[in-house]
């Protein structure tokens, strides 16, 4: 379905991914000066996607359990750039609301290990597992939380740093 749409509009992918890079830190910065249950709610949400497009079952049958390859995505490569876009919003998401990206760029890749690992033990799914599906969604991973890193920097301020002492005056500072 998604890689239908991508290869019939074939300037769709990377405009996704350009809107992603540019409104991403924004959003961000803006949901950055809010409570994180607002952002926890957003990632929720941008999860469904996610779980819709790896786990529910397809009709196909899996003539092979694991493919194992190590292709990079591009834009001509359809499938392999949806995963990318796929993991992007959730994982600057969840690095907006923890304020922690680097966590959640952990929690991203491990996320794409576990549901390929379940499409390889669940044959039931009618999927099967591929490296290159892991590679390109850790790859959306980073992409999310480098986003998140450049939005909480977008927030922090040069009075920020806190007091400073001059060398020579021996004044305390008051907190």
């Amino acid at each position: 379905m998604i890689s239908t749409l991508l290869v019939a509009h074939p300037w769709f992918g990377p405009t996704v991914l350009a809107v992603l890079v540019v409104a991403g830190p924004l959003l961000g910065w803006w949901l950055l000066g809010r409570p994180p249950r607002l952002s926890w709610i957003l990632c929720g949400v941008s999860l469904v996607p996610v779980a819709l497009l790896t786990l529910v079952p397809t009709q196909r049958e899996v003539f092979e359990r694991c493919a194992v390859g190590w292709v990079l995505p591009t834009f001509g490569r359809v499938e392999l750039l949806a995963n990318v876009l796929l993991f992007v919003p959730p994982v600057l998401l969840a690095g907006i609301a923890s304020r922690r990206p680097w966590l959640a760029l952990a929690g991203g890749v491990l996320a794409s290990a576990t549901i390929e690992t379940a499409q390889a033990l669940l044959p039931v799914l009618g999927r099967s597992c591929d490296t290159n599906d892991w590679l390109s969604n850790s790859i959306g991973a980073l992409v999310g939380a480098v986003l998140a890193v450049v939005a909480t920097r977008l927030v922090r301020r040069p009075d920020d740093v806190g007091p400073t002492v001059d060398a020579e005056d021996t004044t305390p500072v008051a907190p």
